[in-house]
């Protein structure tokens, strides 16, 4: 199987769904983002994503999924880990770890739940079983600027929420130029994805997942809120946790090394 980092397009039927590949390995692994995907899928990324991963390269095979085009207007997380699940059975994928950060841990939710027989291990990274106060406050806001077409705001508040000390600061500034100079053609797509997580609902479910599951938090999310994965590791059975102390959602990239260390040696190591 080539390593190569590509780009590929999965038809189905009257949609389709843009997602990248990469690695050497045979064991598969599922990489789900987040509601960034509303604004840019996962279309023409394949050679970043396969650098920012590299770690996972030696060991798996890599796929990095984005969401369904068209998008229906009232699509559900429930409903887009059942085009994960198509996607699978199409590409003779029988079972796969899944590794979902923010919304995408909310669709890996699913899949656990739906397709346990898909699952073979779980990481679930700054995400949530239900909306909390600060994620509900986080996406409304997100959700006001978007219907003003606000896109520079939304990314430099992104940033702010996400990220602490110095990198905030870069942060801050990187968001506010990537968005004065490549707004966004329209705003639909991310306001569904916006929709869908404030009517993601599994708390009463979390019992049912039985895969192995490792749970990644920031002690200081200002997007989900750190209670957000301390439901998620007390309510599946023996999940293990770890918490980043001071870090806030975006933790996947400030603690980049550290955090795709922890998952790697979750997945390989039983």
């Amino acid at each position: 199987m080539s390593g190569f980092a590509e780009d590929h397009t999965f038809q189905g039927d009257g949609w389709h769904f843009d997602y990248i590949s990469f690695g050497e390995g045979d064991r598969p692994m599922l990489l789900l983002p987040g509601v960034g995907d509303g604004f840019r899928t996962a279309k023409g990324l394949a050679l970043p994503f396969s650098l920012l991963y590299r770690t996972f390269a030696r060991d798996f095979r890599v796929y990095v999924l984005s969401r369904r085009e068209p998008l229906p207007k009232l699509w559900s997380t429930g409903d887009m880990a059942k085009d994960i699940a198509c996607w699978m059975e199409a590409e003779g994928l029988e079972q796969a770890d899944v590794v979902g950060v923010s919304q995408g841990g909310m669709i890996a939710q699913w899949l656990a739940l739906l397709y346990p027989q898909r699952v073979r291990r779980l990481v679930l990274a700054v995400t949530a079983a239900s909306p909390t106060p600060v994620m509900e406050q986080a996406l409304s806001h997100w959700i006001r600027l978007a219907r003003q077409r606000k896109f520079a705001a939304i990314m430099e508040d992104t940033a702010r929420r996400s990220y602490t000390g110095a990198y905030q600061r870069q942060g801050v500034l990187q968001s506010r130029l990537v968005g004065r100079l490549m707004p966004p053609k329209e705003y639909e797509r991310f306001l569904t994805l916006c929709h869908s997580c404030l009517t993601h609902s599994v708390s009463d479910r979390l019992w049912e997942i039985t895969v192995p599951t490792l749970v990644l938090g920031g002690e200081r999310d200002q997007v989900v809120g750190a209670q957000a994965s301390l439901e998620l590791a007390r309510g599946i059975p023996h999940a293990k946790l770890h918490f980043y102390p001071g870090q806030s959602h975006g933790v996947y990239e400030q603690e980049m090394t550290d955090f795709n260390r922890r998952i790697k040696h979750f997945l390989l190591n039983p």
